[in-house]
């Protein structure tokens, strides 16, 4: 016999109940049901083997034994038309820089350049060959765009607004094949470029405030509303927009007209970061959109849409934050080699190699991070919480590399005009926003990686306290626990397995693995050992107020971030078999550790930077040789 009980707990997220529980207000519990909705509904459109609670990470740490082998990418073969596409496009990108066209006369990208760069095939690596794209694999794009960034990261950052969170993603999942036909030849072409219009003046993290409508009125949708922070947003452009259609998000596919009338126009406003791109705003007011426009996922609705092209940006934003890096990486060391101070060059000083060895350390690990996720993605996985990584991780080691690394290495000359620091510092910054604010999304992190352990053990003794009316619950109160006792019972049996599970230990599989990277990869499974622990302890404690303890949250889901990435860069960089990145991994992984378990720094630790610094400043490193380095500015005897 259902009970009304047993409804409500069906119908009603435990996150929406939890909420309502631990006294939030019904309008909050309900945003946060939403938001959790749409989540279940991007997870139902992976197959089983691929969903959140399958995934590497998820398994890695609540499972017994770490699926070591989906933490080992490896590189699949890409077709030589593509290959021949990319290496156009990079050299077709120089050209335009080298003849002054890549920029127009407001310091945006040019209509030549996006004309060129569409002859190079640059606009449709991400679409199928039969809608006349390349066909590129998520990881062989990633890789790309890294080495585009290298040349131009504006350039790289385009096509990742183009392909991952623009029209492309969209209508390649989510559009029936009458839009892809109509909609892909023209992407892929560069017939059109894309943008996505999310944002909005009251909907940035929160997505349940969207005020943009549409309403059906025959065959046409009239589209009224605002959007923000949109790149790409310009006349003549395909843009993506999420609004609300009968009450519930919708994603409607906009093709903007050649110029702006009554019915539309473009916000310009003053934005720091992507000065180089046309980021605006857009303003409808009764815009007719035909209804065929409509993205109709299989489930979900605009929500999922937008959800669903998160993870490709956000790789994205590493990879482009890799070759960012890069270029700071390449220009520190002339300067390193030209300044004297006291009569030496201080490319000689300890702390100037401590900086280039950890700048060579932190791309070792954006590198990793960016072909594991990517590979993942083309298997199938969802890539939720890998993602996450990639981008915490990207953006993070950038803005680093920029203020520590590279600003303190070229000192008052970084803030001339016409220094790479000076002139792109918000763009180095930038990221840390983009694609969800990385504590934000570091919490995001620690929900979806703790859900399912929560709905297997806490949901039920949620719903058993809700049934008794019992509040501050405590375990060691003996009425408490006797009510309770058929929802506890399960989880003291998982605790107490894992508190006598020891470290799951992995020598076969890394018989061959350097000594130097073994032991991190050591590391980190014990520290996996450990981690559930952790997680589901502060569970434990806080109970339905963990929500409101936004500081341990992020904490936590730090401690796991720098635990994978420690096992990811250390497997790649075996995988690599190149000494200068192993050594390079080798410093990022001893930095993590020390992170980790509160350890100072060994001398061992510094002669490893110095000589990897030496080993850079001697030979150069993976990616940089082809970097054109900027002219030193007011040089000695100027």
């Amino acid at each position: 016999m259902t009970t009304a009980g047993d409804e409500k707990d069906r119908n009603v997220s435990f996150a929406e109940t939890a909420m309502r529980m631990s006294g939030k207000t019904e309008e909050e519990a309900k945003r946060t049901g939403a938001v959790d909705k749409a989540d279940d509904q991007v997870e139902s459109l992976f197959a089983p083997q691929y969903k959140t609670a399958n995934s590497p990470v998820h398994r890695a740490v609540w499972e017994d034994h770490v699926p070591i082998e989906l933490f080992a990418p490896e590189l699949p073969e890409a077709s030589p038309s593509c290959m021949s596409a990319m290496d156009r496009s990079v050299e077709t990108l120089r050209k335009l820089i080298d003849s002054g066209a890549l920029r127009n006369k407001q310091g945006k990208m040019s209509d030549q350049a996006f004309r060129d760069m569409a002859a190079a095939g640059y606009w449709g690596m991400l679409i199928e060959k039969k809608y006349g794209g390349q066909g590129a694999s998520t990881q062989h794009f990633m890789r790309f765009l890294t080495r585009i960034a290298t040349v131009d990261p504006t350039t790289a950052g385009m096509a990742s607004v183009h392909g991952c969170i623009g029209a492309v993603d969209p209508v390649r999942t989510f559009g029936n094949e009458k839009q892809k036909q109509y909609f892909l030849p023209r992407l892929a072409s560069g017939e059109q470029t894309s943008g996505f219009a999310l944002t909005e003046p009251c909907a940035g993290s929160d997505l349940t405030a969207l005020r943009t409508t549409a309403e059906l009125q025959g065959d046409q949708f009239i589209l009224n509303g605002e959007k923000l922070f949109i790149t790409n947003a310009i006349p003549n452009r395909t843009v993506g927009v999420v609004c609300i259609i009968e009450g519930k998000p919708a994603a409607l596919i906009v093709e903007l007209p050649d110029h702006e009338n009554e019915n539309w126009r473009v916000v310009d406003y003053g934005l720091y970061a992507l000065k180089h791109t046309y980021n605006n705003g857009l303003v409808f007011k009764d815009f007719k959109v035909p209804k065929e426009n409509l993205l109709t996922p299989p489930v979900g609705d605009g929500l999922t849409v937008a959800y669903h092209g998160l993870n490709m940006g956000r790789l994205a934003l590493c990879s482009t934050a890799a070759g960012s890096m890069r270029i700071m990486l390449a220009n520190m060391l002339p300067w390193a080699h030209y300044r004297k101070t006291y009569g030496h060059c201080i490319e000689t000083r300890e702390l100037v190699k401590r900086r280039i060895a950890r700048t060579a350390a932190l791309i070792a690990g954006a590198d990793s991070l960016i072909n594991w996720g990517a590979w993942l993605l083309d298997q199938g996985y969802r890539g939720e919480l890998e993602c996450i990584i990639a981008k915490i991780f990207g953006s993070e080691a950038q803005k680093e590399v920029a203020i520590e690394h590279f600003m303190k290495t070229h000192g008052g000359r970084s803030f001339l005009e016409g220094h790479i620091f000076g002139d792109n510092v918000h763009d180095f910054l930038a990221p840390c926003i983009y694609e969800g604010e990385c504590e934000m999304l570091g919490m995001a992190f620690f929900k979806a990686l703790a859900k399912q352990h929560g709905m297997q053990f806490f949901e039920p003794i949620g719903h058993a306290l809700e049934r008794h009316k019992i509040k501050g619950f405590n375990p060691l109160n003996p009425a408490h626990a006797w009510a309770l006792r058929n929802e506890l019972i399960p989880y003291a049996f998982w605790r107490l397995g894992k508190e006598l599970a020891g470290p799951d230990k992995k020598d076969a599989e890394l018989s061959q693995c350097p000594p130097v990277l073994k032991r991190h990869i050591d590391f980190a499974l014990e520290m996996l050992t450990e981690l559930p622990l952790l997680l589901s302890g502060a569970m434990v404690k806080h109970q339905l107020r963990l929500a409101d303890r936004q500081c341990r949250i992020a904490d936590l889901s730090q401690r796991v971030q720098d635990t994978i990435t420690i096992l990811v860069t250390a497997q790649w960089a075996w995988r690599r078999n190149d000494d200068t990145f192993t050594a390079a991994a080798d410093v990022l992984c001893q930095d993590l550790e020390r992170k980790l378990t509160g350890e100072s720094a060994s001398d061992e630790y510094f002669r490893a930077c110095r000589k990897l610094a030496e080993a850079i400043i001697e030979t150069g490193f993976d990616g940089i040789r082809d970097v054109k380095c900027a002219e030193i500015l007011v040089p000695y005897g100027s």
